[in-house]
């Protein structure tokens, strides 16, 4: 990708007028790549479909780059076409998910419960505590605390007012120090059970 942006940077860096411009959006653009590989990262927890999904973003930011307005937060306006490429996989995914479980209860009914993993079992480190929080949580504390964007571009991103990103982002960081104390909390022990 990054081969790509580069050769066509390099072939109309000779050209003057709207075509600079284009020089210059391809070369934000490469800057990006990392802080759109990781925002990808947070968003689909798989390195692979990270970079599947930061291809995607590339490939419909360069086919929308006249859309973008000079003097605006590129970072922003990349990761808003990032998150709703990344919402738009995760619904065709739902939709196929119903689609498959149907064709299967319909071939073979079966009446036993898929059995859930206790939450109790989870490493305490931060990447298992940031995926315990809710969706919009979790988003809204990457973007400003991860990836570093103000109130104002993550609320862009995000589609909301600047004071909900505000909130979002103090009621995750609160739900993140109270799910750490859970983690951390000792089990009581049986009096009984002591060992002397």
């Amino acid at each position: 990708m990054k081969d790509i942006l580069l050769s066509t940077s390099a072939s109309e860096g000779h050209q003057s007028g709207p075509s600079s411009q284009k020089v210059s959006f391809h070369s934000s653009l490469l800057q990006t790549l990392p802080d759109l590989r990781g925002f990808a990262r947070f968003l689909t927890r798989d390195a692979t479909a990270a970079d599947d999904l930061v291809q995607d973003t590339i490939v419909r930011a360069l086919a929308s780059q006249d859309q973008f307005q000079q003097g605006t937060a590129l970072k922003a306006w990349l990761f808003t076409i990032q998150r709703n490429a990344f919402y738009e996989q995760t619904r065709r995914r739902s939709r196929e998910q119903e689609i498959m479980l149907d064709i299967e209860l319909d071939m073979q009914p079966s009446t036993a419960v898929p059995s859930r993993q206790n939450a109790r079992d989870a490493v305490q480190d931060l990447g298992e505590l940031l995926w315990k929080l809710p969706d919009l949580l979790r988003e809204a504390l990457i973007l400003v605390g991860g990836q570093e964007l103000s109130y104002e571009d993550a609320a862009q991103v995000c589609n909301v007012p600047a004071g909900t990103m505000r909130a979002r982002v103090s009621r995750a960081r609160t739900r993140l120090a109270e799910l750490a104390t859970e983690n951390t909390d000792i089990p009581e022990t049986d009096p009984e059970k002591k060992i002397i």
